[in-house]
């Protein structure tokens, strides 16, 4: 639906506030792009015996839609306090960034300049269609004052009462807000606009065959030196402000919508000495970043997928364990949305198993916010479903756990994926980069990254030597079923017996049930 020129502000928000109270887009005709998945997982807190419970909807967003002239855009929205904000700006952005705003002869400046335009029109309309909202709270608020100076909520007048109840009412209407992370592909080169806490990974292969992981920009948050330096030019006591972690709740120092931190600064104490609005809706934007050639694939990540992944094995190798599971999981799979929902609930599981393991990093793992991952390929083909260990493709590591009730120690033994013949993805430095920056990482025709299992307390010190040798050869003809109905295995597990049998100091023998008689 896109909008008459001659419309004026109040029409164009009484539109806005009508399209937010339906179910109709602006964007309901665009084209989803098809070279792209998105796996997604609610919020869980666990109780003591390991079950989990969502505490709210699901407050997370997402775009990807596929343009005219080349033009492709994709985002992944983490909202809070509500999904409203992350709804309406996934619908705005879209429309103010694909309905013609963009073509093939735009410059790198220009696109900049649309971006950061687009996300300062979505902050201003979605605060046009709660104005009347916001009115009314103050309007509402005011009219208490007198009632309530040593007045309990028991002793107001029925009309007190109903006014409260509209109050809770307009709040809940009004509150929320969301971070965002937008990747916007035109002429084949690649723009990374951020807001926020959200992640942006780049996995690519140089021409030398060697591999590159780069985490485009760093996030907002209350660590960032930059931002931490730009609440302190303002007035802010910026060591306050790290030492608490949040602000209003989030740790996020820029973030669409939130009145609260936007208009009522002044009342929220970290903020109160700021001399302008300190949380702000500007984004930064990496890029151009030409792809031509490029072959690996983009990941869009909201927060609350990288706080699960980095409670459960710390934030050291996240970014290295997201890509290692993805590329995992495009060997295997053959939809691209499979892939995405398979690696989210694989974390979700890591999560959920070092929680109920009583482990050192339990304590930060009681609970888990929405998860979003988007997964676009760059020239990057999915498994073959007929590709078998012996026609070829790179071998890949999976760390497969043996869990014994008598013993607490575990043994984990290294076995293969086949992966596409392809050069693929799994290694790279964790950096904080421009898309023009980034470090290649050595030794990738043997991958070292594997997918270590939360259940996993020691990791064998054998891995696998990248050539198959775990995988019996066999014929390219498939194999006959023998009298019983059964194929022969061709995997062997005679190096998990042996490592079973000497993580094992009491003596027994392999040979007592474990493996073949």
């Amino acid at each position: 639906m896109v909008r008459e020129r001659n419309e004026g502000p109040s029409d164009m928000a009484a539109q806005r506030r009508n399209l937010m109270q339906s179910h109709q887009s602006w964007t309901d005709d665009l084209p989803l792009c098809q070279m792209c998945g998105v796996g997604t997982a609610p919020n869980c807190v666990y109780s003591s015996d390991g079950k989990g419970t969502q505490s709210h909807t699901n407050e997370d967003g997402h775009l990807r839609f596929r343009g005219e002239d080349g033009c492709f855009l994709y985002g992944v929205f983490n909202g809070y306090d509500g999904s409203r904000v992350a709804s309406f700006a996934s619908q705005c952005l879209t429309a103010e960034l694909l309905l013609g705003q963009l073509n093939s002869s735009h410059t790198d400046n220009d696109v900049r300049r649309i971006l950061t335009q687009a996300f300062d029109v979505v902050e201003k309309s979605y605060f046009e269609t709660i104005d009347d909202a916001l009115a009314e709270k103050a309007h509402l608020s005011n009219y208490l004052l007198p009632h309530n100076e040593n007045v309990s909520f028991h002793q107001l007048s029925s009309q007190g009462q109903k006014v409260q109840e509209r109050l809770k009412e307009l709040e809940q209407e009004v509150s929320g807000g969301a971070t965002a992370v937008v990747a916007l592909i035109l002429n084949n080169k690649l723009y990374i606009a951020n807001v926020g806490t959200n992640r942006a990974l780049l996995c690519k292969s140089s021409i030398d065959g060697q591999n590159q992981v780069l985490q485009i920009g760093r996030p907002h948050s209350t660590d960032n030196e930059d931002e931490l330096q730009r609440l302190a030019a303002l007035g802010v006591d910026s060591a306050r402000v790290r030492q608490a972690g949040q602000i209003a709740g989030q740790s996020s120092t820029r973030r669409l919508g939130d009145y609260r931190v936007k208009f009522n600064y002044n009342e929220i104490d970290l903020l109160s000495a700021a001399k302008t609005s300190p949380i702000i809706a500007e984004p930064e934007i990496h890029g151009s970043q030409s792809l031509d050639s490029v072959t690996g694939f983009l990941l869009l990540m909201s927060e609350g997928l990288i706080n699960a992944l980095e409670s459960a094995h710390g934030p050291e190798q996240a970014n290295q364990e997201i890509v290692a599971m993805v590329a995992a999981e495009l060997a295997q799979q053959t939809s691209l949305e499979t892939a995405a929902q398979s690696v989210v609930d694989r974390v979700k599981r890591l999560h959920h198993d070092v929680y109920v393991s009583g482990r050192q990093r339990a304590t930060y793992c009681s609970r888990h916010e929405d998860m979003t991952l988007l997964i676009r390929t760059l020239n990057y083909a999915l498994a073959d479903g007929a590709l078998t260990p012996t026609q070829g493709g790179r071998i890949y590591p999976v760390s497969v756990p043996y869990s014994n009730s008598q013993s607490t120690s575990k043994t984990s033994v290294t076995l293969s994926l086949v992966m596409p013949s392809q050069s693929t993805l799994t290694n790279g430095t964790n950096t904080a980069s421009t898309l023009e920056e980034g470090t290649p990482t050595p030794g990738s025709q043997s991958p070292t990254a594997t997918l270590q299992s939360t259940n996993t307390q020691t990791q064998s010190s054998s891995s696998s030597s990248g050539d198959g040798s775990l995988f019996r050869q066999r014929g390219s003809q498939a194999a006959q079923p023998d009298e019983t109905g059964r194929v022969p295995p061709y995997v062997d597990f005679s190096q998990f017996y042996l490592l079973w049998g000497s993580d094992h100091s009491d003596g027994q023998s392999t040979q007592g049930g474990l493996g073949p008689q």
